[in-house]
């Protein structure tokens, strides 16, 4: 850069003075001189390498100075082109041997990157079985081809560690006296029908789950009878226990039974019926429930036949029809059978408990009072009534409360309910559903004696 003469600022009202402003001109300048050389000019320029290059006796330009460091750039790279990327310890020299200073840099290099890969990363741990907090060394990674399998399962094994959140849980839960219920105590109830395909074991859970949200969508209100004019809660007794009488006698399936006695009180609850006609309500039901579930459904004479001939083939078919004119075809409904068959298979008993767990369901179907509890809780109740007939222990289990989704205080009334039928039961004038349990093919469970206990119990 050139150097510009400095002129001094005047002061308004005062003449220039010829030989002051020269001498200050040739000070200013001589400071100026000095100034600039230290900036660039005077100083001298280290290169690449610590070398210092050759002093210029010209300014600085920013022209000059880009130029500078283009040569700077050049020679760096021209360095660079000698040097070879360094494998293990050894660097490999393209043009030859490495200068000393030059190897004593790349071996001081290659045993820095030895050291870095060797120290041991320290972490923190903090253990859960003491209250302490404790620094250790982190080993260093291991190539998993030079580590036998002893080793690896070793790592395997400490990466299945309970993790701090667990264990500071559980000590709470202890603090606090609440138990914690293992898994085992569950049992996985279809682990004998993975390869049965009927048993639909992949989506069972999400079935019952949908059932237990759907029931109460087709249940019959429990105060429908308020509305019949001509008929009554005996009456209905007395029908239901003739239509399982006449479901004995033609051996249907249980779904059908269990259907028959839905389809009967929905209809009801939606119409009124007069007396003469309630037997015809309850035949067609039955044949209805019949077509739904059984392979060979009865014949519409053959029930005619069972109630002496009292109505005609046409009248069971036109009642039919209006039947399921009410019901709007819907047959599709989660039924007590349907969770019957379920908790029975989570309860784990044996025919005895079987055996008496439809014997206090069909009591509960028979009568009316019963119809103010839900399909599923009438089931739960009947398999913990029975189990508490059976004397089985525990009366109620881990197993149970998952897959029913009921605990013991639940049930109590709807169980105290059943229990109050089965000790009834050898007295009442209603015996179809006694006699049917008092033969040997299902154990006679019915001549057992009930579970007073539990109508003890408050």
């Amino acid at each position: 850069m050139a150097t510009r003469q400095v002129i001094l600022p005047k002061n308004r009202g005062e003449a220039p003075i010829p030989g002051a402003v020269k001498q200050k001109n040739m000070v200013a300048e001589t400071k100026n001189r000095r100034a600039l050389g230290d900036i660039g000019n005077m100083v001298a320029v280290c290169g690449v390498n610590g070398k210092p290059l050759p002093q210029v006796s010209r300014p600085i330009t920013r022209s000059f100075c880009a130029q500078l460091l283009a040569n700077a750039q050049a020679a760096a790279s021209e360095n660079n082109k000698n040097l070879m990327a360094v494998n293990g310890n050894v660097a490999i020299v393209a043009d030859g041997a490495l200068p000393d200073k030059k190897a004593a840099l790349a071996r001081k290099l290659v045993q820095k990157k030895d050291v870095a890969k060797s120290k041991p990363e320290e972490i923190i741990e903090i253990s859960p079985d003491t209250d302490g907090v404790r620094v250790k060394e982190k080993p260093p990674q291991l190539n998993k081809e030079k580590l036998g399998e002893n080793l690896l399962d070793e790592l395997s094994s400490r990466k299945q560690a309970p993790t701090l959140t667990s264990t500071l849980t559980a000590r709470s839960q202890a603090a606090y006296g609440l138990s914690v219920k293992q898994k085992e105590d569950i049992v996985d109830i279809d682990a004998a029908d993975v390869n049965n395909d009927l048993a639909v074991v992949e989506y069972v859970e999400e079935m019952y789950s949908y059932y237990k949200s759907a029931e109460n969508e087709s249940r019959p209100p429990h105060a429908y009878m308020d509305s019949q004019p001509e008929i009554n809660e005996k009456m209905r007794a007395i029908l239901i226990d003739w239509l399982i009488q006449v479901h004995y006698k033609f051996e249907l399936s249980p779904e059908t039974l269990y259907l028959t006695i839905n389809i009967l009180d929905r209809y009801l609850s939606a119409t009124t019926a007069s007396r003469r006609e309630l037997q015809l309500v309850g035949m067609s039901a039955m044949l209805v429930a019949s077509k739904y579930e059984e392979i060979w459904a009865p014949e519409v004479n053959e029930l005619v036949g069972f109630s002496d001939n009292t109505y005609s083939n046409n009248q069971v078919l036109l009642m039919e029809k209006r039947i399921l004119g009410k019901l709007e075809w819907n047959l599709t409904v989660p039924t007590p059978y349907v969770f019957l068959v379920r908790f029975i298979k989570a309860s784990m008993t044996d025919s005895d408990v079987e055996n008496m767990v439809y014997f206090l369901a069909e009591l509960g179907m028979m009568n009316y009072a019963t119809l103010m509890y839900c399909p599923s809780v009438i089931a739960a109740s009947a398999v913990y009534a029975a189990r508490c007939t059976l004397n089985k222990t525990p009366l109620w289990n881990e197993t149970l409360k998952k897959h029913t989704g009921f605990q013991e205080p639940q049930l109590m009334d709807c169980a105290k309910l059943l229990v109050s039928f089965h000790s009834a039961a050898a007295e009442n004038k209603l015996k179809g559903i006694y006699r049917k349990y008092t033969s040997m093919d299902r154990k006679a469970v019915a001549l057992l004696p009930p579970a007073k206990s539990l109508l003890a119990a408050n």
